[in-house]
């Protein structure tokens, strides 16, 4: 007999996880939400509905966890009906948010106290590849955990990667993601100040697609300077935003050099500050070049 699976936090990255879990028929139930779009289409699929955390938890052999940072985590699996309320010994929660470590090792020592083991296992790619079912997941935990979970990895992932203990997962995508974070506001700055200083930014495309300055990143967001696409990267700055402050945050208490780190995390804060949270992160050159005094495109 499967598993059964719960889910909470179906949204960009959980819906396509979530929705290639039902694909491989694993019996599976969500965490009812505001937003009932993505609810609805997985209830069309066959999910079941739950009403709370700690409902979800006792119906579940497998519970995972995607949501927008260690804030909504601890609330979800401490709150007066969270996942501690109704767990019982047996539960595995695998977390998929990209989170910080430290509180996630805080998590996984209490649930291990009620007989729950916990894995962090965050997400790589956009939602693109998560409708695709083919994310990367960054897997710290126990190994034999990691292999009772794998096939249901398997169903959203074509990359597994083993990291090492629990919060090594996250850590592994937090530093990741300054590096990708980190090249978009580069990316931003340069097009920005191309503009400001007059060039063709379609030649300017031309010139970087053609030498090593080119990247995966470059390539995603240059559709919407050149045509107002985008799409190609759905990651809002809001949470680029955090994740930025939250590995910036991991690099200070290392104690490890952050010069870098710090100037990102002050773009993506003014780009916040404007107004732009909701916005996807290819748009930042032109909130750049509007505080530069010029405009690549519209922004409304």
């Amino acid at each position: 007999m499967k598993k059964k699976i719960g889910y909470i936090g179906v949204g960009l990255m959980g819906h396509g996880a979530a929705k290639n879990i039902l694909k491989n028929e694993y019996p599976l139930s969500i965490l009812a939400h505001r937003n009932r779009q993505p609810v609805e289409d997985l209830l069309s699929r066959g999910a079941k509905e739950a009403t709370s955390p700690s409902e979800l938890a006792a119906e579940s052999d497998i519970l995972f966890l995607c949501l927008p940072s260690s804030v909504e985590v601890e609330a979800i699996v401490m709150g007066p009906d969270g996942i501690m309320k109704g767990c019982r010994p047996g539960l595995i929660v695998v977390d998929s948010t990209t989170a910080d470590p430290k509180v996630t090792q805080k998590i996984s020592s209490e649930l291990a106290e009620k007989g729950v083991r916990m894995l962090d296992a965050p997400l790589g790619r956009t939602p693109k590849e998560a409708e695709e079912g083919k994310l990367s997941t960054y897997v710290g935990g126990d190994k034999g955990v990691i292999s009772e979970v794998r096939p249901i990895l398997e169903c959203y992932a074509d990359t597994i990667i083993e990291t090492g203990a629990i919060g090594s997962g996250t850590t592994c995508k937090l530093v990741n993601n300054f590096i990708s974070i980190g090249t978009s506001a580069v990316i931003a700055e340069a097009v920005a100040t191309a503009a400001k200083l007059g060039l063709d930014l379609a030649k300017f495309y031309e010139v970087v697609s053609a030498g090593g300055a080119n990247s995966v990143m470059f390539q995603m967001m240059m559709p919407w300077v050149l045509e107002g696409d985008s799409s190609k990267l759905k990651g809002p700055i809001r949470i680029a935003g955090k994740d930025i402050r939250t590995y910036t945050r991991l690099a200070e208490a290392a104690p490890a050099t952050a010069f870098v780190a710090q100037a990102v995390n002050q773009t993506y804060q003014q780009a916040n500050i404007l107004g732009h949270s909701e916005r996807f992160m290819p748009v930042l050159p032109g909130i750049l070049a509007e505080l530069n005094g010029i405009k690549i495109r519209d922004l409304d």
